[in-house]
């Protein structure tokens, strides 16, 4: 009779008791959101105001490249390398924006 009723006690599980388990797996989610999902947004959101601002004599880094950019376009940017050498390479491929003066 007294092993019947802890097993009775012991197949019911309270509501608590059920958040409480499920706890830890939502303070997973918290962390993992707030070091690495929301940093990686604000990264994509300034890459892609950095890319939208480009105009015409800025001096970039596109794919390990330094160059000045000549011409924006929908999805391009044409790059001067050097003397009367220009290439074309998309917008999302510029990786950096460079202070005026560098290339020289």
């Amino acid at each position: 009779m007294i092993g019947t009723a802890y097993a009775q006690a012991a197949g019911q599980a309270s509501q608590g008791d059920t958040l409480m388990g499920l706890l830890p797996i939502i303070l997973m989610f918290v962390i993992l959101y707030f070091l690495m999902i929301r940093p990686q947004m604000k990264k994509a959101k300034e890459h892609k105001e950095m890319t939208e601002k480009l105009q015409k004599g800025d001096e970039v880094v596109a794919v390990g490249i330094v160059g000045r950019v000549e011409k924006v376009d929908d999805n391009y940017v044409s790059l001067e390398i050097a003397d009367k050498v220009v290439i074309q390479v998309q917008k999302q491929a510029v990786n950096q924006l460079l202070p005026k003066g560098t290339i020289k």
